[in-house]
C-alpha cells in the first residue's frame, strides 16, 4: 500500500550560496561551490554588493534583456537571488536629498542601486546635498523600499575631505579612542630611572639614527652599525673597503659588524587588556590614507612618547646582530634598552649619503649609512642564493596641497636608501622569530605560502610565447621552485614584456598572513619570520614584543590569555590588513581621478593591464588606471582568451593582450565611482 501524501516528509531544498559582486550596470555575479552564476538586474531581490546570498539557478535559456546586461562573451549560468543570508552593510554613506515628507539617501557606491528613505521630520536641520551616513533599519525587498536613520553628517559634497571621509565610513574605520584609552596614553612617561632599575641597558651613547620618508610622523625603528673592536665610524676608506671585502675573508666565523635594530617599546605602555590595548586590538593596524593617518594608537603614544625622535630618551626593544663580512648573522642579542637617536634622516638624505653627496648630514652618520648600504647588498645576495624573490615595483603617492587638492602623482621607487632599511628590518624580524622558535615560546609569525601549481601552470601559455622561456625549467616553475621563478623575472628584465611578466607572476603569489603556526615565508626564503619592527602601527608586532619580553623574563604564565587568543588575533589582523590596504588604495584612486579631471580629452600612452569580455583595463605611466569599453574597440565581435589574456577581433584579427602598449584618450573621470574611462586614440 502506498504512503499517503500527508505522511510524506519533504526534503528541505538547499540553494547554492556565495557572495554577491555587483557591477556598475546593475547586474552581478555570485561565486558558489557549484560554480559562478550571473544575476540579472531584475533578479537581485534587494541584495547589496558584498552580501552573502542564496541563489536559485534558472533554466539555461536567457532573456534578451539579461543577455544584454551580461558581460559579453560570458558563459555563466543565470540565477536569481532567493534570499540574503548575511548583510554586508549595516549602514550606507550617501547624498541626502529632500523629498517631502522624506529625506532620501542616495548611496555614493554605484554598486548599491537602492535609495534609503528616512523621515525628514527627524532631521530637519540637514541641508539638501549633504553627505550622510544612514543606519539601515529595513532592507529593500520586492514589496517595500529600504528605510533607515541618519547617524552622522559627514559634510558638503564639494568639500575636498569628503571623498576620503566616505572611504573611512564605508570601511567602518575607527576614528576615535575611548576616554579610558586616551587617559592611559596621556599618563604614559618614559621614566628613565625606573627603566634602568628594571634592567634596560643604557645605549644612549651609541650612534643611533632613524631613516624614514620625508612625510613620516612616527618613527618606530632606528638603526646603528659598528665595526667589531672599533668605534663603527673609523676611517672612511677603511670602513668602506671592509664592508666590500670578499666573503671568504669571514670563513673563520669572526664577526665584522654589530648591526643594531632598535624598535619602540610600545608594549611597556600598552599592556594586554588595557583600554589602549582593547582599542588597538580591534583596529589591528594604522591606515595610511592619501590625506591622513587613521592611527592604531593615540597620538600621545604614536607621535610622541613611542616615537624615536632625535635627542630624546626612548625605551626600545633592541636586537643586536653580529654579522660576518659577507652579511651572515653569526649571533643575536635581544634586550630592552634606552636609546637617544642622534639624527633623523629622510630617504633622500640617506641616498645622498650612499652617493657621497651628503652635505647636510654629519660625517659619522653618513659613513655609517654607506656601511649599512654595503651590508644590505650582501644580505640581498644571501637571500637570493637561498631562493628569495625580489619584485621591483613602483608605488604611487598623490601629493596634496593644504586644502586636500591633488597637485601631482609622485612615483616612489626602491633605492639604496630604502633597501638598506628594509634589509635591516628583515634581519631583525628573522632574528626575533628564530629566538622565540628556539625558546619554544609562542609567536605571531608572518607566513607566506608558495603559489599553487594550478595558478603557475595557467601562466605557461603566455610565458611560452617568449623565446627566453626555453631556458627555464617549466616543470620547476609550475612546482613553485623559487629559483625557476627568479630566472623568469631575471630573463624578462629590461625587455618590452617585463611589466607583463612581472605583473602575472606577482598576481600568482598568495597573500602573506599572520599565524601562530611556524610555516615559513616563501618570498623571503625564510624558515622563521615575524613582524617585530612596527608595533606603533601593527598589532601583531605588539604581540611579538610581549611574547619576546615573556620569553626573556621567563614568565610565560603572565601571557596565558594572550597566547590562547593568538589564532583569533592572527585571523583578525590579517583581515584588517586587507581592509586597510583597500581603503588606502581607494583613497589614492579618488585623488588620482580628481587630478585627471583636467586631463579629459588628452591622449596618453598606456599599457594593457587586464582583459575581460567587456573591455580592456589600461594603466598610464603615472599609474592611473581605467577602462576601454569593448564597444570602443571596433565594430566587430571580440573573442576573449582567458588563458592567454587576449581579446581578438573576429574579422580583423586585431589582438589586444596584457602588456601591449596602446594610445588612449581620456573621455571621462568620474569622482563618484573613482573610475576613468578611455577610448582608443585613432
Amino acid at each position: 500500500m502506498g504512503r499517503s501524501r500527508s505522511n510524506t516528509r519533504r526534503t528541505a531544498h538547499t540553494y547554492p550560496r556565495g557572495t554577491l559582486s555587483v557591477r556598475r550596470g546593475g547586474y552581478g555575479f555570485v561565486k558558489t561551490a557549484e560554480g559562478e552564476y550571473f544575476i540579472p538586474e531584475g533578479k537581485m531581490n534587494g541584495a547589496f554588493d558584498g552580501d552573502l546570498v542564496e541563489v536559485s539557478p534558472a533554466r539555461q535559456e536567457r532573456s534578451r534583456k539579461a543577455l544584454a546586461q551580461a558581460a559579453k562573451g560570458t558563459r555563466k549560468r543565470e540565477a536569481r537571488i532567493v534570499r540574503v543570508v548575511e548583510h554586508a552593510h549595516a549602514d550606507i554613506v550617501g547624498r541626502f536629498e529632500i523629498a517631502e515628507p522624506f529625506g532620501v539617501v542616495i548611496p555614493e557606491d554605484p554598486r548599491i542601486p537602492y535609495d534609503i528613505f528616512t523621515q525628514l521630520s527627524e532631521h530637519p536641520e540637514i541641508e539638501n546635498g549633504s553627505i550622510v551616513r544612514v543606519a539601515i533599519t529595513t532592507y529593500p525587498s520586492r514589496k517595500e523600499a529600504a528605510t533607515g536613520t541618519i547617524v552622522e553628517v559627514l559634510g558638503d559634497e564639494d568639500d575636498e575631505r569628503v571623498p576620503i571621509d566616505l572611504i573611512v565610513a564605508r570601511h567602518n574605520l575607527a576614528t576615535s579612542f575611548s576616554e579610558a584609552a586616551l587617559a592611559e596614553a596621556r599618563a604614559a612617561v618614559v621614566d628613565e630611572d625606573a627603566a634602568l632599575a628594571q634592567g634596560y641597558r643604557d645605549l644612549r651613547e651609541r650612534v643611533v639614527f632613524t631613516i624614514d620618508p620625508a612625510d613620516a610622523r612616527d618613527f618606530d625603528d632606528a638603526v646603528s652599525i659598528e665595526s667589531v673592536g672599533g668605534d663603527g665610524g673609523g676611517n672612511r676608506d677603511a670602513v668602506e673597503s671592509a664592508v666590500d671585502a670578499a666573503a671568504d675573508a669571514a670563513v673563520d666565523g669572526n664577526a665584522a659588524w654589530r648591526l643594531g635594530v632598535h624598535i619602540a617599546d610600545v608594549s611597556h605602555y600598552v599592556p594586554w587588556a588595557s583600554s589602549i590595548d582593547l582599542d588597538a586590538r580591534q583596529r589591528a593596524t594604522s591606515v595610511y590614507l592619501v590625506d591622513r593617518v587613521v592611527p592604531m594608537l593615540p597620538e600621545e603614544l604614536s607621535n610622541d612618547i613611542c616615537s624615536l625622535r632625535p635627542n630624546e630618551t626612548r625605551r626600545t626593544m633592541t636586537v643586536d646582530m653580529m654579522l660576518a663580512a659577507d652579511g651572515r648573522v653569526l649571533g643575536v642579542d635581544v634586550y630592552p634598552a634606552l636609546i637617544e637617536s642622534k639624527a633623523r634622516l629622510t630617504y633622500d638624505q640617506a641616498q645622498e649619503c650612499v652617493d657621497g653627496e651628503s652635505a647636510d648630514v654629519a660625517a659619522e652618520i653618513a659613513r655609517r649609512v654607506r656601511v649599512l648600504s654595503g651590508i644590505a647588498r650582501k644580505r640581498m645576495a644571501l637571500r637570493e642564493q637561498a631562493g628569495g624573490l625580489d619584485f621591483d615595483t613602483v608605488e604611487a603617492k598623490v601629493r596634496l596641497d593644504g586644502e586636500g587638492v591633488p597637485l601631482e602623482i609622485v612615483l616612489r621607487e626602491r633605492t639604496d636608501a630604502t633597501q638598506l632599511i628594509e634589509e635591516a628590518m628583515i634581519a631583525a624580524n628573522e632574528a626575533v622569530a628564530r629566538f622565540l622558535r628556539d625558546a619554544g615560546f609562542p609567536c605571531m609569525y608572518r607566513v607566506h605560502e608558495k603559489p599553487s601549481h594550478d595558478t603557475l601552470e595557467g601562466l605557461l601559455p603566455v610565458l611560452q610565447e617568449f623565446a627566453w622561456f626555453e631556458g627555464v625549467d617549466a616543470d620547476a616553475f609550475v612546482a613553485g621552485n623559487p629559483y625557476a621563478i627568479a630566472k623568469v623575472l631575471d630573463a624578462c628584465a629590461g625587455r618590452g614584456e617585463a611589466a607583463l611578466v612581472t605583473s602575472l607572476v606577482l598576481r600568482s603569489m598568495k597573500r602573506a598572513v599572520y599565524s601562530p603556526d611556524l610555516d615559513g615565508h616563501y618570498a623571503l626564503a625564510s624558515e622563521a619570520y615575524a613582524h617585530f619592527t612596527s608595533p606603533i602601527r601593527r598589532y601583531p608586532d605588539l604581540v611579538v614584543h610581549r611574547m619576546l619580553k615573556a620569553a626573556l623574563n621567563g614568565r610565560p604564565e603572565k601571557f596565558g590569555q594572550e597566547v590562547t587568543s593568538l589564532r583569533w588575533i592572527a585571523e583578525h589582523s590579517s583581515e584588517m590588513e586587507r581592509v586597510a590596504e583597500r581603503a588606502a588604495r581607494e583613497s589614492q584612486e579618488a585623488k588620482i581621478v580628481e587630478l585627471m579631471e583636467v586631463q579629459v580629452g588628452k591622449t596618453f600612452s598606456a599599457m594593457v593591464s587586464g582583459v575581460a569580455a567587456y573591455g580592456l583595463f589600461v594603466k598610464l605611466d603615472n599609474t592611473a588606471e581605467g577602462m576601454v569599453d569593448i564597444d570602443d574597440l571596433g565594430h566587430e565581435y571580440f573573442v576573449l582568451d582567458s588563458v592567454r589574456h587576449t581579446l581578438t577581433g573576429s574579422d580583423s584579427g586585431k589582438q589586444y593582450r596584457l602588456g601591449k602598449r596602446i594610445a588612449v584618450r581620456l573621455v571621462e573621470a568620474d569622482r563618484r565611482s573613482r573610475t576613468l574611462r578611455f577610448k582608443l586614440a585613432r
